[in-house]
């Protein structure tokens, strides 16, 4: 994957999470209504601040990816600081419960997700008792109502590889809105990075 975003120009950013507490792998921390260790959010900006000064990177044409809790992430930064990156693409991680009221403004976002995920499905599912997964369904009504979009349904819908596309092209804010389902699970599929680069 990395090597196809390197053969079309971009440079490939990669910062991860801190150590989780159990000592069992990694992970952000993000939600606004859990306490945090570390603002993952300025994190991931000042990251990419960094990267632009240090090798000269265009900063206005940045592109924030993540997968699973990554993509949690990923869709937090868009609520939240909108103008940080020129568009968003999380995979298989949306907003937990209770969902954002409200995003800060408008992105241009490429949803990705599994119809057969069940790590993260996509009417979300409690991890504890106050630690719910959001519904994507809801996540991407917010989106629509934060762009701008005319209606719920989808102006733009089509096939592409193994993805089933909706996409909302009539909103205000003249942003990009695309919901891309693919039958897989919990994963990053075959097809999403020349799907996101064409995007």
């Amino acid at each position: 994957m990395a090597r196809l975003f390197l053969t079309r120009g971009y440079a490939v950013i990669a910062p991860d999470g801190q150590p989780r507490e159990t000592g069992r792998g990694r992970s952000w921390d993000f939600h606004p209504d859990r306490p945090a260790r570390r603002d993952d959010i300025a994190f991931v900006i000042a990251v990419a601040d960094d990267a632009a000064a240090k090798f000269g990177l265009r900063r206005e044409e940045m592109l924030l990816a993540g997968f699973s809790i990554g993509g949690s992430l990923t869709s937090y930064v868009a609520c939240q600081k909108p103008g940080a990156f020129a568009a968003y693409a999380p995979v298989a991680g949306s907003f937990w419960r209770p969902h954002p009221a409200a995003c800060a403004g408008p992105v241009n976002l490429l949803h990705t997700h599994g119809t057969a995920d069940r790590t993260v499905p996509l009417e979300g599912r409690a991890i504890t008792p106050d630690f719910v997964q959001g519904n994507v369904p809801e996540a991407m009504q917010i989106w629509r109502k934060t762009n701008g979009c005319a209606s719920a349904s989808a102006d733009q819908s089509g096939s592409l590889g193994p993805f089933a596309r909706q996409g909302w092209t009539d909103c205000t804010s003249g942003r990009a809105l695309i919901f891309a389902l693919h039958a897989g699970g919990h994963n990053i599929p075959k097809g999403w990075a020349p799907m996101v680069l064409d995007w």
